[in-house]
């Protein structure tokens, strides 16, 4: 997970990581803002999805977040650890961010487990 903004608001992301208590900052070259990221799923599963489940979004990202959410759940229980598992996960996943650019596409990720 990860939130960005431009470098010269910095602080709003060192207030993200101080609230929250976890996750780094970093510059992202590709388009030149700054991002607070946490991937430590213990972490996500602890701090950021209860609050987000108990402050939901307003905006159209509620929508991912629960799947982003469902995602974090299966990984706990291991399910990625399968291939239907994983092909769940990877159902999930494609269907976040549908206007987004795309690195994989979900059905040849599908056809390889």
């Amino acid at each position: 997970m990860s939130v960005s903004q431009n470098g010269d608001r910095s602080e709003v992301l060192l207030e993200i990581q101080k609230f929250f208590g976890c996750g780094t900052l970093r510059p992202d070259r590709s388009d030149q803002t700054l991002k607070w990221e946490i991937r430590n799923l213990r972490l996500l599963c602890e701090r950021i999805v209860p609050h987000f489940r108990r402050y939901p979004l307003k905006s159209g990202k509620r929508r991912d977040f629960e799947l982003f959410a469902s995602i974090c759940e299966c990984m706990t229980r291991g399910e990625h650890l399968t291939a239907p598992g994983l092909g769940k996960i990877v159902q999930l996943a494609a269907q976040m961010n549908p206007s987004g650019k795309r690195r994989y596409v979900p059905s040849e990720i599908l056809r390889s487990i």
